[in-house]
């Protein structure tokens, strides 16, 4: 019997072979007093693949931004988002139960938050209302289809929260990915944001990690609020060891995963009854519309056919190619929705 076909999402890769020796064979110290040397190996690397001073290993990305928007910020203050961002709509409230802070979502059309826009959302100067603190972007956006957001669309709306004395910070989960998508150096896309957050453990195939990264003084100081959250690990290098590996050898290879999502996305799009854009897929993500059908509807018929995926609304499924998704499997999985669809 074949093993299902995991499309729900890139963080159900397993670590390399490559990943796996480094681990075992990882050099180990206490990270909490600064003694792991790979632990710190990769995040002198980290900062360097996002052209900032230094940077700080955590266990998620979410934990990430949180650590991000505590340094960042003042309770009572209010954080510009997009209003499908994951650091607002996806990551349990932490704005609100961690930071103290209002959200100020807005409209976010095909992943970008538009600088007049954001212009317009400051607040002023009034005892009325909660001071405008930090603007948060997202690349790619996750939501608006795996969206790779050009660098100068990016400063172009950093430039207005660094106008108004705001900080950036950047959500780039999937940042290689939409590095690779664009064709650029990873730098050109994090320059303008004072931090930004980055994932090992998705397409990059690492078990568990994410970077947090930004100047010096930044990081002194998220390293208290990542202790304050209980991200403080101990022997942590047999965790980095794949990170590590990850950096070095997964990056380019983002390229088949781009590949075989436009080669999904064309094959779904001439099914009837599903809605795709097969054009605006830029990166590993295909969403696709279930029309009049409930989106939980082909969740279960894939997944009998063994295929998994996710639905991420009533009418809206998502489909996530990685590194254990192969041109043959995007075949198995075009007929399986042929066979429902047609």
């Amino acid at each position: 019997m074949q093993r299902p076909i995991d499309l729900r999402s890139d963080t159900v890769t397993l670590p390399t072979e490559q990943m796996l020796r480094a681990m075992a064979t990882a050099e180990l110290g206490d990270d909490v007093y600064g003694e792991d040397p790979t632990v710190r190996r990769l995040e002198e690397v980290a900062a360097q693949r996002a052209g900032k001073e230094a940077a700080l290993f955590v266990p998620t990305g979410t934990m990430g931004n949180a650590v991000a928007v505590l340094t960042h910020t003042r309770r009572g203050q209010e954080i510009i988002v997009g209003v499908d961002a994951h650091i607002y709509d996806a990551e349990a409230g932490g704005l609100a139960v961690l930071a103290g802070l209002l959200a100020r979502p807005l409209e976010c059309p095909c992943g970008r938050l538009e600088p007049a826009v954001v212009e317009a959302a400051l607040r002023p100067d009034d005892v009325h209302f909660a001071r405008t603190g930090l603007l948060c972007l997202e690349n790619p956006h996750n939501a608006a289809g795996g969206v790779a957001v050009p660098a100068t669309e990016i400063r172009a709306t950093a430039e207005v929260a660094r106008r108004n004395g705001l900080p950036v910070h950047l959500d780039a989960a999937r940042l290689f990915n939409a590095a690779v998508a664009l064709g650029v150096d990873p730098v050109e896309l994090t320059a303008p944001a004072d931090s930004v957050m980055f994932c090992l453990s998705k397409g990059l195939c690492a078990p568990v990690g994410s970077l947090l990264a930004g100047t010096a003084e930044f990081i002194a100081e998220a390293r208290r609020n990542r202790k304050m959250l209980g991200g403080g690990m101990r022997q942590a290098g047999v965790l980095a060891a794949a990170g590590l590996v990850a950096l070095e050898t997964m990056v380019d290879r983002l390229a088949e995963d781009h590949a075989n999502a436009q080669a999904l996305a064309q094959g779904l799009a001439e099914l009837p009854g599903l809605e795709v854009d097969a054009e605006s897929v830029q990166t590993n993500m295909v969403y696709v519309g279930t029309g009049l059908a409930p989106a939980a509807g082909l969740v279960e018929a894939l997944k009998a056919r063994g295929v998994l995926i996710n639905a991420v609304g009533a009418g809206r499924v998502r489909f996530v190619t990685h590194k254990d998704v192969d041109r043959e499997a995007v075949a198995r999985v075009l007929t399986a929705a042929s066979e429902i669809q047609g």
